[in-house]
């Protein structure tokens, strides 16, 4: 199922300063980048699709919730996946860290799903390994595994290859957008990925310039740059 977020008349403001003004949008497809020059809003954009920033003005809707007031509802149902894979592995090992995401579950039961996962995307030999050995891409892989294993609806990724070497950020971008049925929206620098998706949206200065066809909003960026 496509995503459902909608944004009315969005501005989102930190004291004096103007991080987002006036975004009217409406995303349903099933893969959607976000891209746009650093500073121009992209982070707090997805950053309100579960709460994690609440707009100053205007109403968001994500899977027919408002993050404002149902945040805690809202991040059961959606996966945030940021850059920094370091920030998101809690745990010494990596069958600790998936079990975590299904705390819900009882001890064992919530062992044995983790271990599955762990097999699913290729890190079941380091299930007892040290997280903090594994390199760059495991330790991603795995916190998209940790996120991945609660079944999300929609999945929410800021920048995840931009911490990568080319041949992991590839791996990253080929199971974010071909690895998965749920819905993705990603923040990417990376128009390759972004040409891949199937629609794109275009920030500059905290605002929504263009949102359409990547190639056409890919073209609208690299002439506003170039």
């Amino acid at each position: 199922m496509p995503a459902d977020i909608r944004f009315d008349g969005v501005s989102l403001r930190y004291g004096d300063t103007a991080v987002l003004e006036e975004i009217d949008v409406r995303i349903a497809a099933q893969r959607t980048a976000v891209i746009g020059a650093n500073g121009s809003g992209k982070s707090s954009f997805v950053r309100m699709l579960n709460g994690l920033a609440v707009p100053s003005t205007g109403t968001v809707q994500v899977l027919g919730m408002d993050p404002a007031r149902e945040a805690k509802a809202l991040r059961s149902r959606v996966g945030f996946i940021f850059a920094n894979a370091d920030a998101q592995i809690l745990m010494p090992t990596p069958v600790e860290d998936v079990a975590l995401s299904l705390r819900g579950l009882p001890r064992a039961e919530a062992r044995g799903r983790a271990l599955e996962v762990l097999d699913r995307f290729g890190l079941g030999a380091f299930a007892e390994a040290p997280a903090a050995e594994l390199s760059g891409g495991q330790k991603q892989l795995l916190a998209i595994a940790s996120i991945l294993a609660t079944e999300p609806e929609l999945v929410v990724a800021d920048e995840p290859t931009t911490m990568l070497d080319r041949r992991n950020a590839r791996m990253i971008g080929d199971l974010l957008l071909e690895g998965i049925e749920t819905p993705v929206v990603f923040v990417t620098h990376d128009l390759e990925l972004a040409a891949r998706c199937d629609e794109a949206v275009l920030f500059d200065e905290g605002r929504v310039v263009s949102r359409g066809r990547p190639d056409a909003v890919i073209a609208a960026y690299c002439g506003a740059v170039g």
